[in-house]
């Protein structure tokens, strides 16, 4: 009876342990693009389409680079769930070796881009020239980006997500200090009886790629440096060249990932470009809302992290009963969350986009898909801690079949023919990305509950 508890009293504190500080880092995260996105608001609508209009270019490098990490997640864990540190260690090693050749490839592929992602995400002539300023300059630390990315991905395995988080909170910080400083000219506040004089630059939406692109190069400095002084997975002391032992594995789990978030993620511009082509109001109420949401997916990615750690670590030592006391602590815990985060986000969404924009239209327009994927965001919740799991054990073909098709079938095919055949707006654009993650609900939930998923446990154990 015991093993058949949903959540197993030993399960909760050790799941709880992982997911919190990756929730907080993530929701750190979001905090600045909160900040991040009231204060270019402050500007008008116009700025706020130049820095949005290429926010889902910022997820295809992001997702595409995290790609490859979870290759290394998969190997880490799974080694240490062996007890073969050396083994570990080595994989460490290469990882480093893999975010200096990933760091300077994107680094001259997004410099040399710059000037035409504008033209291709379809932004209005008005601004081009802006948000291809702010484009370069937001991608110009990128070989620190990757670093940052990947190792706190390294560490993750290794079940430190409390280092993350705390680079994460200090990189924030001077984020949002930066902003503040180069954002807005020198101006006087009145605190109670007090004139304060405040510094600025006046710099607008450069001001804000500048703060931005600082964080980034600050962050992967402190997390290459924890990472060289970890105790248990430091790469010091051994070879940084090439070991197709290692690099085979994580790349054929990697792999699939990493086509599956380049699929996904071109989806996400795709889908940015149809909603540009629609106006500057839908643009900026697309931005807005995106924003918003993202800050209620915490929970969600937050245990998709622990899940991939602790699922990683069982199969390497071969135990499927732990495998299936997480799966269903995972998923119960993952439902409670979503549910109180879904309807929180239905309730204050009017104040939410209240908060980032003056603009009345925007506001109800984006208040409007808030409260349509409000409904749907226990659903995606709980696909998204599948898919964690089935990273950390390496099998990452299924989620590239079910995602692929869900984002060019469902979410752009439906999109493409609601726009230009239909003439209907951003609504209706939501309405097709709902439909996507309703999709991956069902199909990931279906695989969760089929015998594949038990069979391919038990030839493992």
């Amino acid at each position: 009876m015991k093993s058949r508890r949903i959540i197993s009293r030993e399960m909760f504190p050790v799941i709880w342990a992982l997911a919190w500080p990756t929730m907080v880092e993530q929701f750190l995260h979001t905090a600045v693009q909160y900040v991040d996105t009231a204060m270019v608001g402050s500007l008008g609508t116009r700025a706020t389409a130049a820095v949005g209009a290429t926010s889902t270019v910022n997820w295809l490098v992001g997702s595409t680079i995290s790609a490859l990490g979870v290759g290394f997640l998969a190997f880490i864990s799974q080694s240490l769930g062996q007890d073969n540190r050396d083994k570990a260690r080595r994989a460490v090693r290469q990882a480093v070796l893999c975010a200096g050749i990933v760091g300077v490839v994107f680094t001259l592929l997004t410099t040399l881009l710059s000037s035409y992602v504008p033209l291709w995400m379809q932004v209005d002539a008005d601004i081009r020239g802006l948000t291809g300023q702010y484009f370069l300059i937001l991608y110009s630390p990128m070989l620190f980006r990757t670093a940052s990315i990947l190792f706190g991905t390294v560490l993750r395995a290794a079940g430190d997500t409390k280092t993350p988080m705390r680079v994460g909170l200090l990189v924030n910080l001077i984020n949002v200090i930066l902003n503040f400083l180069l954002i807005f000219p020198c101006r006087s506040v009145n605190v109670f009886s007090w004139t304060l004089w405040i510094p600025g630059a006046g710099l607008g939406v450069i001001g804000a790629a500048v703060a931005s692109a600082i964080g980034f190069a600050v962050g992967g400095i402190l997390m290459t440096i924890v990472l060289w002084r970890h105790p248990m997975i430091s790469p010091r002391g051994g070879s940084f060249r090439p070991d197709m032992s290692i690099l085979k594995p994580c790349l054929r789990v990697a792999l699939p990932n990493a086509l599956q978030r380049f699929g996904t993620s071109f989806g996400y511009v795709a889908f940015a470009s149809l909603i540009n082509s629609v106006g500057n109001m839908a643009t900026a109420a697309h931005t807005i809302a995106n924003t918003v949401e993202s800050a209620f997916y915490v929970p969600g990615y937050g245990m998709q992290a622990a899940a991939a750690t602790l699922s990683g670590n069982a199969y390497g030592a071969g135990d499927s009963d732990k495998i299936h006391k997480l799966g269903r602590s995972f998923l119960l815990i993952e439902l409670l969350l979503m549910l109180a985060s879904g309807g929180l986000l239905f309730a204050f969404a009017p104040r939410l986009m209240d908060i980032f924009s003056d603009d009345v239209q925007v506001i109800l327009l984006g208040t409007i898909v808030l409260r349509m994927v409000a409904v749907s965001e226990p659903f995606y919740g709980m696909s998204i801690v599948i898919e964690g799991m089935m990273q950390g054990m390496g099998r990452t073909m299924v989620p590239l079949v079910c995602n692929i098709f869900g984002m060019w079938v469902v979410r752009i095919l439906g999109t493409y023919i609601c726009v230009h055949f239909f003439g209907l707006g951003l609504v209706a654009a939501w309405a097709c990305m709902i439909g996507h993650n309703l999709f991956l609900f069902l199909l990931f939930v279906f695989y969760y509950f089929s015998n594949g998923w038990d069979k391919g446990i038990k030839k493992k154990s």
